[in-house]
């Protein structure tokens, strides 16, 4: 039988280059977002190249209960899901004292605590099918201190040691886990995080559908971390070696901003 692979935050971005490596795979998709419309532009052009089955799933996973709700929905279906690949996630830039901070427990919501429910609700059943895999979407983020980004870097330090903790447990079980860390991306991600606003010091941007093949063939290897770019590598490591003031003092130079939307591009 084909395997079904769950994908949250499918609509755009990495989530939905990753659906694009699974169904190229021929692997059936369960395709959740807020954005129903994106969905199902997806799922119809998916289904078209690939004659593939696709369920489409409207959840927001800021909210309480989206994951029960998810699981439910599945369920109800009648699917089983070999795959989940928890890709939802945002991040807001800005001091944490300033920024809201009903909007700042959201982004633990869905970074954190929902990508967690998802994975205890779908993970015992691959452990008894002796068969699965969970791939948790982390970030270059989450192996600094992130000043101005906060929350943010601190929910993607959490993904990275929680999805690494799991791997450790599940040797023998058939069911494989992988922290998929990709840096600085060309996605819709910085203008939900800065809106208006420009960083004044800009890196080159990986394509989404780049790092997202990079992730998508680690996680088939098995690879319990999966780092895109040899710089994001490089990075990775060179922080084991430097005191640990040093990164949070470069990531904050690096996060500045101008108000000025025209500034820094």
């Amino acid at each position: 039988m084909k395997e079904t692979v769950l994908i949250t935050g499918a609509s755009s971005g990495i989530g939905l280059e990753l659906a694009k490596c699974f169904a190229a795979d021929k692997s059936n998709l369960v395709l959740v977002a807020r954005n129903t419309a994106a969905l199902e532009t997806l799922a119809a052009e998916l289904r078209g190249k690939y004659k593939i089955e696709i369920h489409v799933i409207t959840a927001d996973l800021s909210q309480v209960g989206a994951a029960q709700f998810i699981f439910d929905a599945v369920q109800s279906r009648g699917l089983v899901v070999d795959v989940l690949v928890n890709n939802a996630g945002f991040g807001l830039h800005g001091s944490f004292a300033e920024l809201p901070l009903a909007r700042q427990l959201e982004i633990i919501q869905v970074n954190v605590a929902s990508l967690v429910a998802l994975t205890g609700l779908f993970l015992p059943g691959m452990i008894q099918r002796k068969q699965g895999g969970v791939l948790n979407v982390g970030s270059v983020a989450g192996f600094v201190p992130g000043p101005e980004m906060a929350v943010y870097c601190a929910t993607k330090a959490f993904v990275q040691s929680f999805t690494e903790a799991i791997a450790e447990e599940l040797p023998g079980t058939g069911v494989t886990v992988t922290a998929f860390c990709p840096g600085a991306t060309d996605t819709n991600f910085g203008q939900v995080a800065r809106g208006s606003k420009q960083r004044r010091n800009n890196v080159a941007k990986m394509p989404a559908d780049i790092a997202a093949r990079c992730g998508h063939r680690d996680f088939r290897a098995g690879k319990v971390v999966s780092v895109p770019g040899l710089g994001n590598r490089l990075v990775i490591f060179l922080i084991r070696f430097l005191p640990r003031w040093l990164p949070r003092r470069l990531f904050k130079h690096y996060n500045r901003m101008d108000e000025n939307p025209a500034a820094g591009k």
